[in-house]
């Protein structure tokens, strides 16, 4: 709280409303002098910070810990003590994706197989190489990175060279041209529908601008960025299954709405603690600190799909059996939804690759 003096005008500079004491009655702000030195602006904002920062602490304490607490209060009319549902959300989520951006998400080079098959078929067709006497060819059939399918393959192209081909790269065409010419001159049984010729094309011209690394690059960082957007779509949709198996004259969706909006943010607060602690770890590399990376991670993970269950049945108050078995049926309900979702959106992402 300010300790400025109170003006002597007794106007609200705000909405103009009479100010007998302290307060405007109308809008609540304080009558005091507007015009603030460097000291009175440094021990506001101390003040302001010092209480965010609580409420922000007990929010996070018990969004963690005590599973639909949050949901309980806030519902109950106890909303000063703690952040705002929306904000909560919208401030990890922001938190999140900040440290995803900055730290973005790369495949390993060691376990990207058809980077690996790609520069095998590179070999195979420059007829300056010896493959059976090239380093590289022998460290990739003794690697178990590999399916010993794709060494199978390997190792027939050593045995016949000529008979190399596009087997363990291409999906059945070498250009974008061939596809066109197929489908313009070729019979009815080589033409695709319209729907086969338009997803194989799109295929085939990523294919042609990028390698099988950059493809899963930009997948995942395409995938990575619109991620908020999934889970505002989801959001809703969980909520209103929610709805669908709860009294509707007790509940509102109103009420399952602010319970997704708490649950979400707890799953995005694991997601964010763990991807944190991921990246640490992999700054210290060492062994140890590894493994107790693991075992967090392993418990992290466990506490995320546990965690719907003790909120479920303390938030609606059913007896335990009632509540398992609607949070059971919620829990598969949701989750193929959400990977139907997902289905669709990795879809929408890769055929907007380019």
């Amino acid at each position: 709280m300010s300790h400025s003096p109170i003006r002597k005008d007794k106007t609200c500079l705000n909405c103009r409303h009479v100010v007998e004491q302290k307060f405007c009655p109308n809008c609540g702000q304080e009558n005091t002098d507007s015009r603030k030195t460097f000291h009175h602006l440094f021990i506001h904002f101390f003040e302001d910070l010092t209480h965010y920062e609580n409420a922000f602490w007990r929010t996070i304490k018990n969004l963690l810990f005590k599973p639909s607490s949050l949901t309980k209060e806030y519902l109950s009319g106890k909303r000063l003590s703690y952040l705002a549902p929306v904000r909560l959300y919208i401030f990890i989520s922001f938190i999140t994706f900040l440290l995803i951006a900055l730290f973005p998400v790369h495949v390993n080079d060691t376990v990207h197989e058809s980077s690996k098959l790609e520069k095998v078929k590179e070999k195979v067709s420059s007829p300056t190489n010896s493959l059976n006497e090239d380093k590289d060819v022998q460290t990739l059939l003794n690697s178990k990175s590999i399916s010993e399918e794709n060494k199978k393959a390997i190792q027939d192209l050593l045995d016949n060279p000529k008979k190399s081909d596009d087997k363990l790269i291409n999906l059945g065409y070498k250009s974008v041209e061939q596809i066109d010419s197929i489908q313009k001159y070729g019979s009815k049984s080589e033409k695709l529908s319209d729907f086969g010729y338009w997803i194989n094309r799109k295929v085939q011209l990523i294919k042609d601008k990028n390698s099988g690394r950059e493809v899963l690059d930009k997948f995942i960082e395409s995938f990575i960025h619109n991620l908020p957007k999934v889970l505002f779509i989801i959001m809703p949709f969980f909520a209103f299954f929610l709805w669908l198996f709860h009294n509707k004259k007790r509940w509102y969706y109103f009420d399952h709405g602010i319970f997704t909006l708490h649950y979400f943010s707890f799953l995005l607060l694991i997601f964010l603690m763990l991807f944190s602690i991921e990246k640490l770890g992999a700054l210290i590399n060492l062994s140890f600190v590894n493994f107790i990376i693991n075992c967090i991670t392993f418990i992290g993970i466990a506490w995320a799909f546990y965690y719907f269950f003790p909120a479920h049945h303390r938030f609606y108050g059913e007896s335990r059996i009632v509540s398992f078995t609607k949070s059971m049926v919620l829990f598969i309900i949701n989750s193929f939804f959400i990977l139907f979702l997902l289905i669709v959106f990795a879809f929408y992402t890769f055929i907007n690759l380019h």
